[in-house]
């Protein structure tokens, strides 16, 4: 019975020494970190904020495309209407004529501090080709009516590729057009006089500029004015159609609180 007793003992004085053994430790080792845990979600306080280091992706929104300006080059054939074409695009004078089916060229410039991306559309000059100039022309937002200042008939062909445009295009008004002379630097070997393609620019109420393709005359003028008008003319239909929409927008709006 003396061993038994002895033996209950030594276990409740192991017992308490383990217990105060738990205690020291959870006093100096895991108390304190509770506590701060506990501060950090005190109701009383509110939780603290956490700065979230991470850093949003960014925007892989693709940006919207610069405004597409179409431009139709059309006159008879051997005008220059290609030389000017290449001498705006390529700073490059093609002396040699080939007649020219159609050939399409963009190129990237800025109109009024705006990127934008110019579609130049060379037509063929032969009458080969008329029959699918309608096509051409519906397609162009503005026209270069080029003939060359050393020939006479070239000059009267504009007349006819005018009517074709306005036959095609309709409102007159409306149409950024351009009626050019090339070949200005063959001054000596003129036959049309600036007076007389000034008064048939007047009769059309558009600009005359004479341009020479091999001296870049007045070539980066023809396509900027042409440039610029068909911009504005985007920017003017733009901002009518967004009037409008507000208006249909704020009527159907104001219809619809009259029916609540």
């Amino acid at each position: 019975m003396d061993d038994i007793r002895k033996l209950n003992e030594n276990m409740r004085k192991s017992i308490n020494n383990l217990y105060q053994n738990v205690q020291e430790y959870w006093s100096s080792r895991i108390a304190p970190h509770f506590k701060k845990r506990t501060s950090e979600v005190n109701p009383t306080r509110g939780p603290e904020t956490k700065t979230n280091t991470l850093t949003r992706p960014a925007d892989r929104t693709p940006a919207s495309p610069p405004p597409l300006l179409r431009i139709i080059m059309v006159g008879s054939g051997g005008v220059g209407k290609s030389a000017l074409t290449l001498q705006f695009l390529y700073d490059e004078f093609v002396e040699d004529y080939e007649p020219t089916k159609a050939d399409t060229y963009r190129k990237q410039a800025h109109v009024e501090d705006e990127a934008v991306m110019v579609d130049i559309l060379d037509t063929a000059g032969q009458e080969d080709y008329a029959a699918i100039r309608d096509n051409y022309f519906r397609s162009g937002e503005g026209f270069l009516c080029v003939f060359s200042i050393t020939e006479g008939e070239s000059f009267a062909a504009t007349s006819e590729f005018r009517e074709q445009i306005l036959r095609v295009k309709g409102d007159e008004s409306s149409i950024p057009f351009l009626l050019v002379g090339n070949k200005a630097d063959l001054d000596e070997k003129r036959v049309v006089s600036k007076e007389e393609a000034q008064r048939l620019a007047d009769a059309w109420n558009v600009p005359y500029i004479e341009t020479s393709a091999k001296t870049r005359a007045n070539v980066e003028a023809i396509f900027y004015y042409l440039m610029k008008e068909i911009y504005k003319k985007k920017r003017t239909r733009l901002t009518t159609n967004t009037t409008v929409n507000n208006k249909n927008a704020k009527k159907k709006s104001k219809t619809l609180c009259n029916i609540l």
